[in-house]
C-alpha cells in the first residue's frame, strides 16, 4: 500500500497508553531506537530508560508523570508522549490525552483485557482520539494471536482489525470493508480499498489497527512502525493562534514550566499570552513568554518559534493552569477520572501549617487532581488522592521538594450529593452600592453526568455578558452540597432570570448571589448522598465462587450470574469502594493465589449507608459561614441579612418555576408578604425581623422613646416620657398609596397628574375630619436639578422631594427628626419602610389601613353632617365638595354597608 496522504514534514502527536506492567515505557524505548533517536536500548528494570526521568520513576519502576521525546517516523515529525499506567496516576494520563493526535493502547497479551484497559478505552473514546493497538509480550508462553484478538473484539470493539503481516492481502482488506456499509459496497464491486480511506476510517475512530509483538525483544515493533505511518495523517491547523495547557511542572531549578500544544499559528519568544485565572475568571492574567523548550527526555532544546502542531513547555507564566485554552482554545472538558480518597496530612510539630498549605498548593498545580482542602476551624490541611501508591510519592516528593517528612491519617471515602426533584434557586446580593439578582432551576441530571449548565434567560431580562459571567461562576467552583458538605455532582443548573443595577452591580456581586442561589435551592431540595462504586472482574477457582458472592452481598454489592470458564467461574459486578478496601488481599488468601479481581471506578450511585455517613459527618448547613444560603438585601443605605428560607418574600423577580399543586393539596397563602400593597397582616412577625434588626425589648413601643435622665447622687434612670397627643402627624406615601389602591391605580395608567389630584381632594378631606397634620409625600427623585419643592393645597402639605432623594428617605427624615417628640403615623405598604418607622418609634398604617379609616370617617362624616344638616343654616365641610367627590364618597358609603350586611 502506498503513502498518498502528501502530508510530509507535518507534525503528529502520539500518546502512548496502557495498564501498568503492560511494557509501555519498553515499546517507547523501542520505538525511539529504531526510529534512531537513541543509539542504545534502556531498560525499565535497569533504571535506565530514556523517558523514566524522575528518580522515583526508576526507583519503583512505573510512569508517574507523563514525558515527551522528539523522532521521526517516515517522513512525520512525532512528539511521542509516554504516560503513567498506574491507576494512581491515571489522572495524569487523562490530563495528556486532551493533546493527542494519535495514541497506542498497549496491551499485555499474557493478560489480555484487564480493568485499567477498558477504562482506558472509554476514555479514548471520549476524548475521540483514533487508536492503534500494540498486543505486547507476544514472546510469553500461553499468549495466542488468535484468542486474543478475539478478545479484544468481544471487550473493546469488534473493529478491531489485525494488520500483521502473515494476513493474505485479500484477508485484510475483507476484514477492513466490513467496518463501514459504503466501504464494503465499494469492495465488493472493485476488490479493492485505497489507503486514503483507510486512513479516514482510523481518523474517524470506525476502524482500530492491531500489531502484535515483544518490545522488549524488538518483535513486532518495525512493522508497527511501517503501519503507523502508512495510515495517519497529520492535522491541518488554522493561522490563529490557539493551545491547549495539558500540564504544569517545574524544572530541578524550581522554574514553573507550562506545558501546552500549539493548535493554531505559531506562538515566539517574547510573545505577550492572555488568559483567566482558574481562581477568579472574572480576573485575566497577561504574561510574556520568557523561553520556549522543545523536550525529548530529561533534556531539551530551546528555540525562538514554536508551530502548530508542536508541544513545548513555556517558561514565564505564573498563572497559567492545566486544562487552560489560550488564544482560540476553549477551557478542556472535566476529567472524568477523580479521587475517591481523602487523607488529612500530618506535619511535625513546630511545622508552620500555613506555610505548608502555600507549599502543597505549587503540588496541587502540578497534580490538579490532589484538591488540597484547608479546614480552617480545625486547621488542617486535607488531600484527595487516587490510592496509596500515590499517597507514598506524595510522601517522597513533599519530602524532596520542601524537606518535610509528611505523614497522612486514616483515609476516608470521597461522597458526593445530588438532588431529586427540580426547585428554584435564588440569590441577591445587596450590600449598599451593590445590587445582583440571580434566578437558577436546579434539577436532578442522569448518574455520571456530573454538573451540566443551561442558560434560559432572555437578554431582554438580562444583558448577555452578566448572564455569561453568572455561568461562568456555576463552572468555577465544586459547589458543596447540604448533607455532609460534599461536591455536588449529577445536576443540571440553568440559568432562568436575573437583574443587575445600571449604576451599582460589579462582577462580584453576581459571584455572590449565584453561589447564594445554588445553596438556596439546595436547602430547599430533597439531598440524596451519593458514594463512589466500582465495577469488577472478580476471577476464582470453581470452589470459591460462592464464598465471593456471599463477600459481594455483605459488602451490599451486585452482580450477574456467574460465568464457568474451563476451571474457573467469572463473577462481574459492582460494589461500594468503601467496602471493598483490602478485599483484593482477601481473595488472594482463600484462593490461595489462584484468584485475581480488577476494579474501575463504575461512577456514583445513591450510598447504602447514607444515615450513618450523614450523621457521623455532623454537618449544620445553616452555620456554614463560608457557603450561605439566606441573600442581602437592602434598605434605606443598610444591607441585611435574609435566611434562606424567607428569600422569596424579598426577592425583586417574580418566580420563574411555576409548580402547579392539586387544589385540595395546595398549600395556604401566607398571611403576608412583603410586596403586597396590604402591608403586614402579622404582628409576631413583623416584631421578630424588627427585633433581629434594631434589638429586642419594650423601650421602643409605640407612642414611647427611652430616654436617660440623671437624678442627684444616683445612677442613672430610665424613665419613660409621653409624646405630646395633642400634636399628631400623618405623612403619606403618595406613590406607594396611588399604586395600592385599585381605583387610582387604573386611573394612573390613564394620567398620572390626575391619580394624584384625586389622592389629594381624598386625603384633604379625610383631614378636615381627623385635624392632624397630613404630609403627602411624592418621589421626585429622578427629576434632574430638582430642588425639592412643599406645596399647601387647602389643608395639606404636599411635598415634592429633591433629586436623588425618595419619598421613604423623605419620610423616614422627617420621623427621626418629630417622632420622639410627636404622635406620628405614616401610611405607606412597603414593608421594609414599615420596619424603619417602627425603628423611629412611629405609628405604620399600611395602604389598606389608610384606605379603611377614610372609608369609615367618610361614613361618619355622612351620619353626622349630611344626614344631620344644621336647621340654623350652618355650612359643613360636605357642602362644599364637588358633584365627583360627592358620588365617589356615596359610593364609599355604599361599598361599606353592603360589606357589612355580608359579615356574619
Amino acid at each position: 500500500m502506498e503513502d498518498t496522504s502528501g502530508n510530509k514534514d507535518k507534525q503528529i502527536c502520539l500518546g502512548l497508553v496502557a495498564h501498568v506492567d503492560s511494557g509501555k515505557t519498553t515499546l517507547a524505548e523501542s520505538i525511539l531506537y529504531q526510529s534512531g533517536q537513541i543509539r542504545t536500548l534502556g531498560r525499565v528494570d535497569h533504571k535506565d530508560a530514556f523517558l523514566d526521568t524522575y528518580e522515583l520513576e526508576k526507583d519503583r519502576g512505573i510512569t508517574i508523570f507523563s514525558k515527551q521525546a522528539q523522532t521521526v517516523i517516515g517522513d512525520r515529525q512525532v512528539t511521542l508522549l509516554d504516560t503513567p499506567g498506574h491507576a494512581d496516576f491515571s489522572a495524569e494520563m487523562e490530563r495528556t490525552l486532551q493533546v493527542l493526535d494519535y495514541a497506542v493502547l498497549v496491551i499485555s497479551g499474557a493478560d489480555g483485557v484487564q480493568g485499567q484497559v477498558r477504562t482506558l478505552w472509554t476514555l479514548l473514546d471520549r476524548y475521540e482520539i483514533p487508536v492503534f493497538l500494540f498486543v505486547n509480550k507476544m514472546d510469553q508462553p500461553g499468549t495466542d494471536r488468535t484468542t486474543l484478538l478475539q478478545e479484544l473484539k468481544k471487550e473493546l470493539d469488534e473493529r478491531c482489525v489485525d494488520f500483521g503481516k502473515d494476513q493474505s492481502r485479500e484477508e485484510l482488506l475483507e476484514n477492513i470493508a466490513v467496518c463501514e456499509e459504503s466501504l464494503l459496497e465499494y469492495y465488493l464491486e472493485t476488490g479493492e480499498i485505497e489507503d486514503e480511506a483507510v486512513r479516514t476510517l482510523i481518523r474517524e475512530r470506525k476502524l482500530f489497527p492491531c500489531c502484535f509483538g515483544s518490545a522488549l525483544k524488538m518483535q513486532g515493533v518495525e512493522e508497527f512502525l511501517q503501519v503507523f505511518d502508512t495510515f495517519t495523517t497529520a492535522p491541518s491547523y488554522p493561522d490563529v493562534f490557539g493551545a491547549k495547557v495539558y500540564k504544569i511542572a517545574r524544572d530541578p531549578s524550581g522554574t514553573r514550566l507550562t506545558y501546552l500544544k500549539i493548535t493554531g499559528g505559531t506562538l515566539k519568544v517574547k510573545d505577550i499570552l492572555r488568559g483567566r485565572k482558574q481562581q477568579d475568571p472574572e480576573e485575566t492574567w497577561e504574561e510574556k513568554v520568557h523561553q520556549i523548550r522543545i523536550y525529548s527526555g530529561a533534556s531539551y532544546q530551546a528555540v525562538e518559534e514554536a508551530s502548530a502542531g508542536m508541544v513545548c513547555a513555556v517558561a514565564g507564566l505564573d498563572s497559567s493552569w492545566s486544562g487552560e485554552g489560550l488564544g482560540m482554545e476553549e477551557d478542556a472538558q472535566v476529567p472524568m477520572l477523580e479521587p475517591v480518597l481523602s487523607y488529612q496530612i500530618l506535619f511535625p510539630d513546630g511545622e508552620d501549617v500555613h506555610l505548608m498549605l502555600l507549599k502543597l498548593r505549587q503540588l496541587e498545580e502540578e497534580v490538579p487532581e490532589l484538591h488540597i482542602v484547608w479546614n480552617e476551624q480545625a486547621e488542617e490541611i486535607h488531600v484527595q488522592v487516587m490510592g496509596e501508591v500515590q499517597i507514598e510519592i506524595l510522601k517522597s516528593m513533599i519530602e524532596e521538594r520542601f524537606g518535610v517528612r509528611a505523614e497522612f491519617g486514616s483515609g476516608s471515602i470521597v461522597y458526593k450529593e445530588t438532588i431529586t426533584k427540580k426547585v428554584e434557586g435564588v440569590g441577591h446580593f445587596e450590600p449598599l452600592r451593590h445590587y445582583a439578582e440571580v434566578h437558577l432551576i436546579l434539577e436532578p441530571g442522569e448518574r455520571g453526568s456530573g454538573l451540566v449548565l443551561d442558560n434560559q434567560c432572555s437578554d431582554d431580562v438580562l444583558d448577555k455578558n452578566w448572564q455569561r459571567l453568572i455561568l461562568t461562576h456555576l463552572a468555577e467552583r465544586k459547589h458543596p452540597g447540604v448533607l455532609t458538605g460534599s461536591e455536588i455532582t449529577d445536576l443540571k443548573i440553568t440559568l432562568a432570570s436575573g437583574r443587575a443595577h445600571q449604576k451599582h452591580t460589579e462582577g462580584g456581586d453576581f459571584r455572590q448571589a449565584t453561589y447564594r442561589a445554588v445553596r438556596q435551592g439546595l436547602m430547599k431540595a430533597e439531598s440524596i448522598l451519593l458514594e463512589p462504586v466500582y465495577d469488577f472482574i472478580l476471577e476464582v477457582p470453581q470452589e470459591s465462587i460462592g464464598r465471593a458472592m456471599t463477600d459481594i452481598q455483605k459488602m451490599g454489592g451486585s452482580f450477574a450470574p456467574p460465568e464457568q470458564e474451563m476451571d474457573r467461574a467469572v463473577l462481574r459486578g459492582s460494589v461500594p469502594v468503601s467496602e471493598l478496601q483490602g478485599y483484593q488481599m482477601e481473595v488472594i488468601a482463600y484462593t490461595k493465589g489462584l484468584g485475581r479481581m480488577s476494579c474501575t471506578l463504575k461512577g456514583y450511585e445513591p450510598c447504602h449507608n447514607a444515615e450513618e455517613i450523614i450523621e457521623a459527618a455532623g454537618y449544620r448547613p445553616q452555620l456554614d459561614a463560608d457557603n450561605p444560603a439566606g441573600s442581602v438585601f437592602c434598605a434605606h443605605g443598610a444591607g441585611f441579612y435574609v435566611e434562606w428560607d424567607q428569600v422569596e418574600d424579598y426577592m425583586h423577580l417574580e418566580s420563574c418555576l411555576k409548580e402547579e399543586k392539586p387544589r385540595e393539596e395546595a398549600a395556604a397563602p401566607r398571611s403576608y408578604t412583603l410586596t403586597s400593597s396590604y402591608g403586614w397582616g402579622d404582628e409576631k412577625e413583623l416584631e421578630e425581623i424588627f427585633n433581629r434588626t434594631y434589638g429586642s425589648g419594650q423601650e421602643r413601643k409605640y407612642g414611647y422613646q427611652k430616654q436617660k435622665t440623671k437624678t442627684p447622687s444616683r445612677a442613672p434612670k430610665t424613665v419613660y416620657a409621653k409624646k405630646k397627643e395633642e400634636e399628631e402627624y400623618l405623612l403619606v406615601d403618595g406613590y406607594n398609596i396611588i399604586f395600592a389602591w385599585e381605583e387610582l391605580k387604573e386611573l394612573s395608567k390613564i394620567n398620572i397628574q390626575a391619580a394624584r389630584d384625586k389622592l389629594m381632594d381624598i386625603l384633604s378631606n379625610y383631614q378636615g375630619f381627623k385635624k392632624q397634620t397630613l404630609i403627602l409625600v411624592f418621589d421626585a427623585y429622578k427629576v434632574e436639578g430638582h430642588p425639592g419643592e412643599v406645596q399647601k393645597y387647602h389643608n395639606i402639605y404636599v411635598v415634592y422631594t429633591k433629586e436623588a432623594e425618595t419619598a421613604d428617605q423623605y419620610i423616614e427624615k422627617t420621623v427621626h427628626k418629630i417622632g420622639r417628640t410627636h404622635q406620628v403615623t405614616v401610611a405607606t405598604s412597603d414593608g421594609l419602610e414599615q420596619i424603619i418607622i417602627m425603628g423611629q418609634g412611629a405609628r405604620r398604617l399600611s395602604a389598606k389601613g389608610l384606605k379603611e379609616e377614610i372609608e369609615q370617617a367618610s361614613i361618619e362624616i355622612r351620619e353626622t353632617y349630611l344626614d344631620h344638616k344644621d336647621t340654623k343654616g350652618k355650612t359643613y365641610l360636605f357642602d362644599q365638595l364637588s358633584e365627583e367627590m360627592t358620588d365617589f364618597m356615596e359610593e364609599i358609603r355604599q361599598g361599606r354597608k353592603a360589606a357589612r350586611k355580608e359579615t356574619p
